[in-house]
């Protein structure tokens, strides 16, 4: 029997649904300056697969790597953490 790879999960706080089936989620990092030692907020955004179109701008939510949906997809939504309030 064959076992999956490990997949790459991340959490963060969905920034648009304007398109179908489609979120653009924002995973923000705090990282340290190399030189001046300072924590920096670094923000990585990615287009994930929402099949039901559930998701609505500022819920949490987690996202896992799958195969390449399109161009610019290749991460699908796992769970909704916490919905707007």
């Amino acid at each position: 029997m064959e076992t999956r790879n490990l997949r790459k999960e991340r959490i963060g706080v969905v920034t648009s649904n304007k398109m179908q089936k489609s979120i653009v989620v924002s995973e923000v990092k705090k990282v340290k300056h190399p030189m001046y030692g300072k924590f920096v907020l670094k923000t990585k955004k990615y287009v994930a697969h929402d099949e039901t179109n559930d998701c609505n701008i500022g819920d949490t939510v987690k996202i896992m790597e799958t195969r390449p949906l399109s161009k610019s997809k290749c991460w699908r939504l796992v769970e909704i953490i916490e919905r707007a309030k």
